[in-house]
């Protein structure tokens, strides 16, 4: 057999799928919610740190480091699902009406925040 194939989707164009005007790529939207889990993942994961250190280490050290870092950790978990949420919201909203996508801003703050948080408690004495 020689010459060329046939696409195997036939609702496509010569510039890729037919979409509806104002529709966007479901790939583009599966992505951006698989991203919104990340968030949500990382924030389970800071609240859960938060709870145990705030419940599980009950005899480590002084009972004001314990309960700051505890804090920091509800608080920066918190944090993070909230932006993460807020996040997805913006890009859903710039993928259906084609606008730019949100800066990094959410990602350089809540590195930002751990970074402080690890290097206040590292050094705490």
């Amino acid at each position: 057999m020689t010459g060329s194939q046939p696409p195997l989707n036939d609702d496509s164009g010569p510039d890729g799928p037919d979409l509806l005007p104002g529709a966007v790529d479901a790939r583009f939207t599966l992505a951006s919610e698989r991203t919104m889990l990340a968030w949500l993942r990382l924030a389970l994961g800071l609240i859960a740190a938060g709870v145990a250190v705030l419940h599980l280490l009950e005899p480590w050290g002084d009972p004001t480091a314990r309960r700051t870092l505890g804090i920091a950790l509800l608080t920066i978990g918190a944090f993070t699902a909230i932006v993460g949420m807020l996040r997805w919201h913006e890009i859903d909203r710039a993928l259906k009406r084609g606008g730019p996508l949100p800066g990094p801003w959410p990602i350089w703050t809540l590195t930002g925040l751990i970074v402080i948080a690890a290097i206040g408690f590292a050094l705490w004495s």
